[in-house]
């Protein structure tokens, strides 16, 4: 690594804390009783679990922080996972002092659980305890007395007087998937095929015909890492000296992307944290073991990078040293994936002609394997020589910086560390890699140069906005960066026939509308034609080195068919509120009777200011002052609607706004008419069976259902299902919650339904 540049790093290493720090652990604890004094028992949970993450491994202050949380906890009412804190307390060495107060919070999480006779057990030995002490005049004392025969009262309640055994709510129906396996392809369905082709290279057909809502592939990452997005601060906290707000890599496991609630800290740096102690464990066994030391690198150099260190760890070095081997062959034409499926058009067997694919196995299986992610296409040639020269730079750096910490024999799978053991830095021989460093950092590189081309996000569904609202708001976030070795066979289309959803690490595409046999599945790769223009589109695929010419591409540039976000994103005349015609610098309405002319300038400066006004709107939500945010978003409708057209995007989100605050206010008709809005202007852009429209029909659901409107909202929960259903599955959470409205409203009283 060059000098200046590795100067550079290090410096910007600097500002990416990873390491324990036993003063902001101290911080973190006492931020985190402030905000419990105050009854703000999530956010309390949330700064405990950082605190934890910055104590040192052993230290009884460790402990502590996991006490403290099982209390928040407890006021949460997660009693399960409240009493997996209290034991992580105890075996953490919890002072001997304070015990009984945190085995009377256990033996009333069992009694809250139903488990009377561990109550009972958990209260004999807290008894015992206080015995034991000998001293029983203290305030504290008879506090816990007093709590102890409190909960030995309740005790024998529930045993004289048994909860009659509740029944199945509801016994909700799920639909169970038909699902056939692919011979050649690792989890795809049996009515998939694997093609080449010099135009389009790899990719999947219909080999029968396809229904919308059809499971095609189910795939689990091969390797993914959590990106930390974007954060946002814990309610009643501020700015100061240790960051105090959250991130995803806060909220959600670090390993298997499941969200925490109460998360076990790695023992050896503050940032992974993950949902069990298996997953630490396997974590650490598999990759985390290196990676630990190198946190601050990583979070500098990004999740590129990150991840191809991630998949070489995973692969093992035998394999990665085999396919870097086979990639060095003589013969170019035999590794140059273009020139191996030349032939394929002309092979008159199939299967001759898949084992001759790119990735797939001598069975001409294609299969979801470190091979496959090696055989995606690097396309080296066509990255800048700049972009190649700092992804080599970056790559060395982790590569320098393992071999400086003794990690090496780690890495090439030589030893088995000892668990959480910190790497010994060893005396730096030479600044020149080992050869087996070169192999593995040839394979990063490689890896690196993919992911513009093959990263799949992880994304979720996340609440934003206020979280203690009647209506849950939602929107897909960016959780972290994946391979997919199978679903990266899919090109892309503007206009794509299936969505893709996720549970934690694994992949679902679906079917989003009927695929005929011998068409080709298109994904998305997120420049979409309900979202922006041909222009923009081509602008933005042009990272992935094609020329994206799918039909909503053609009907766009070869004729005069105008896009959806032309026509339903545009300005109107500030005069006469007619449709204002396009020009590049000054637009002119198109009522020839008033002809005013304004410039673009203008009008685009007008919509940042709107933008802004929403913006502080917003803000007054979050604050509570409902009242305010009504008015200034009305006052904001109006103004837009002076110079934007009723079908623009903003309209609709000005609409989906004014919905969430008179929801919050338990105004459900008003919030209702608004939401009704806004799906029409969704579905204007978005179309009657889109995602989008799903989820807008699942907020409407929520707004029928607590106002109680119970016809209304069965006919929008029928039909919200029967769209989410199909681009995300009848297992999911949504569906599942509509199931639960339905089945709660269906339960009313005869008399109710008919007078509703």
């Amino acid at each position: 690594v060059l000098i200046a540049e590795a100067a550079a790093l290090r410096r910007l290493c600097r500002r990416a804390r990873a390491g324990k720090e036993p003063a902001a652990a101290r911080f973190y604890r006492e931020e985190g009783n402030r905000l419990f004094g105050r009854r703000h028992y999530g956010a309390a949970a949330r700064l405990y679990s950082q605190a934890a993450s910055h104590e040192l491994p052993g230290s009884p202050e460790v402990s502590v922080c996991f006490a403290n949380r099982s209390a928040a906890l407890f006021h949460l009412g997660c009693f399960e996972v409240c009493l997996e804190d209290i034991a992580r307390a105890e075996s953490h060495g919890y002072p001997d002092r304070l015990l009984p107060k945190v085995l009377l919070r256990k033996a009333e999480c069992l009694l809250c659980l139903g488990r009377l006779q561990d109550a009972a057990d958990a209260l004999s030995v807290v008894e015992n305890k206080i015995a034991m002490d000998g001293i029983m005049t203290s305030p504290t004392h008879q506090a816990l007395l007093k709590k102890l025969s409190q909960l030995k009262i309740k005790i024998h309640e529930k045993e004289s007087w048994p909860e009659p055994a509740r029944e199945a709510c509801g016994d909700i129906q799920r639909k169970s998937e038909i699902w056939e396996e692919n011979d050649s392809i690792s989890g795809a369905s049996s009515s998939l095929s694997l093609n080449f082709d010099i135009e389009r290279g790899r990719h999947l057909v219909a080999s029968q015909d396809i229904l919308p809502g059809q499971s095609l592939l189910k795939e689990e990452a091969f390797v993914s890492v959590l990106c930390p997005g974007e954060s946002f601060l814990l309610q009643d906290s501020s700015e100061t000296a240790w960051d105090t707000r959250v991130t995803n890599a806060d909220l959600y496991c670090h390993r298997c992307l499941r969200q925490l609630l109460a998360s076990v800290p790695c023992r050896g740096c503050s940032y992974a944290k993950y949902c069990s102690q298996n997953c630490a464990d396997v974590a650490w066994e598999q990759y985390h073991r290196t990676e630990c030391s190198l946190g601050a690198l990583l979070l500098t150099l990004g999740v590129f990078c990150h991840v191809a260190l991630r998949t070489v760890l995973l692969a093992g070095f035998a394999e990665v040293s085999r396919l870097v081997e086979w990639s060095h062959g003589g013969d170019k034409d035999l590794h140059n994936p273009e020139a191996r499926c030349k032939h394929l058009s002309e092979a008159p067997d199939t299967r001759a002609g898949t084992r001759g694919i790119p990735g797939c196995n001598d069975n001409g299986q294609y299969q979801s394997s470190y091979q496959a992610v090696f055989n995606l296409l690097p396309h080296a040639e066509k990255h800048s020589p700049e972009h190649k020269f700092l992804c080599t730079l970056s790559v060395v750096a982790i590569c320098k910086q393992l071999q400086e910490a003794g990690l090496e024999a780690a890495v090439l799978n030589q030893e088995s560390s000892e668990k959480w053991s910190r790497p010994k830095i060893c005396e730096k021989t030479s600044d020149e890699l080992s050869p087996e460093l070169k192999i593995m950092a040839e394979a990063m590189l490689r890896h690196v140069l993919q992911l513009q081309c093959n990263a799949q996000a992880i994304t979720v569904m996340q609440e934003s906005g206020s979280r203690d609202g009647a209506v849950v708001n939602k929107k897909p976030v960016r959780l972290a960066t994946a391979f997919f070795p199978v679903l990266s066979l899919l090109n892309h289309s503007c206009c794509p026939n299936i969505s893709v959803s996720f549970s934690g690490t694994a992949a679902t595409v679906r079917a989003s509308q009927p695929i005929p046999s011998g068409q080709e599945i298109f994904h998305c790769y997120g420049p979409h034609r309900c979202r922006m223009r041909v222009a923009e589109r081509q602008q933005l695929l042009s990272q992935y080195f094609f020329e994206c010419r799918c039909q909503a591409c053609l009907d766009e540039l070869e004729s005069d068919v105008k896009s959806v976000v032309s026509m339903r994103n545009s300005f109107c005349c500030p005069s006469c509120q007619a449709p204002i015609q396009v020009g590049e610098d000054m637009l002119c309405c198109s009522n020839e009777a008033c002809a005013v002319s304004v410039s673009r300038e203008s009008l685009s400066h007008r919509l940042r200011d709107l933008q802004q006004q929403i913006k502080k709107a917003l803000e007054l939500l979050r604050d509570r002052k409902a009242d305010q945010a009504i008015k200034m978003l009305l006052k904001c409708q109006m103004d837009a609607g002076n110079f934007l057209s009723p079908e623009h995007l903003l309209m609709g989100e000005m609409e989906d706004h004014l919905a969430q605050v008179y929801a919050t206010l338990g105004k459900w008709q008003e919030a209702a008419r608004h939401l009704e809005r806004s799906i029409e202007i969704v579905e204007m852009h978005h179309g009657p069976s889109s995602v989008e429209i799903g989820h807008e029909l699942f907020k409407l659901a929520q707004i029928l259902f607590n106002g109680f409107a119970v016809s209304e909202a069965l006919s929008t929960i029928q039909r919200a299902e029967e769209i989410l259903s199909v681009h995300c599955g009848p297992q999911s959470t949504q569906i599942q919650e509509l199931q639960e409205m339905k089945t709660c409203l269906l339960e009313l009283p005869r008399s109710v339904l008919q007078r509703t």
